[in-house]
């Protein structure tokens, strides 16, 4: 015979899946730091530039693109893994890199 959760229970059981949630979000979110500041290490040094503007520099081909920052991130430092970069990021690399440049040169 099967008993119905008191409210109290269901309450807990709510929150245990919320707690859950946040859990799987955080790892996701911690995983996806590692790759970001793989790539702002990368882009550091193929620019060269500070930490700030290689953010910045990820920030803009991740907007010009349409695509997560997470996603453009992880396509760079796939590189390293023989993986080509897709068209549309290495359009958008080359480019924010000519922007880099030119404002340095003022």
């Amino acid at each position: 015979m099967r008993t119905v959760p008191s409210a109290e229970d269901a309450a807990l059981l709510a929150e245990v899946a919320e707690l859950r949630s946040r859990s799987e979000q955080l790892g996701q979110a911690l995983e996806s730091r590692a790759v970001i500041d793989q790539a702002r290490g990368m882009v550091m040094v193929l620019a060269p530039c500070s930490s700030n503007r290689a953010w910045d520099l990820l920030v803009d081909v991740s907007q010009h693109c349409n695509i997560k920052l997470r996603d453009v991130a992880a396509a760079l430092v796939a590189t390293t893994k023989d993986r080509r970069l897709p068209e549309p990021i290495q359009r958008e690399l080359r480019r924010a890199l000519r922007r880099l440049h030119m404002a340095d040169r003022r």
